[in-house]
């Protein structure tokens, strides 16, 4: 599981876009592409290596204070650590 102190940034082969025609957030990567929704594009255009998982989290939570904060916190670090596990986030401690 990602750390909430690490601090999440794209990594090289990544790129975060938007597709001009459905006006939705697309993670690019190698012969692929990963279209996001809104939190998946709000968590992406966050991880500029600048914020904390901890802060991410507590971004989105202010952001949509009608979600249980916990539902919030987990949805966030699944996403993460899928998006590590894919190889197209990368933390720095």
């Amino acid at each position: 599981m990602i750390a909430r102190s690490a601090f999440p940034k794209l990594a090289d082969k990544a790129k975060l876009r938007l597709d001009k025609k459905t006006n939705q957030q697309v993670l690019l990567y190698p012969e692929k592409g990963l279209v996001l929704n809104r939190t998946g594009a709000a968590i992406v255009l966050l991880c500029t290596g600048e914020h904390s998982v901890e802060q991410i989290i507590e971004r989105l939570q202010k952001e949509h204070g009608e979600a249980p904060p916990g539902v919030i916190e987990n949805e966030v670090l699944t996403f993460l650590d899928t998006l590590v596990g894919r190889g197209l986030i990368r933390v720095d401690p």
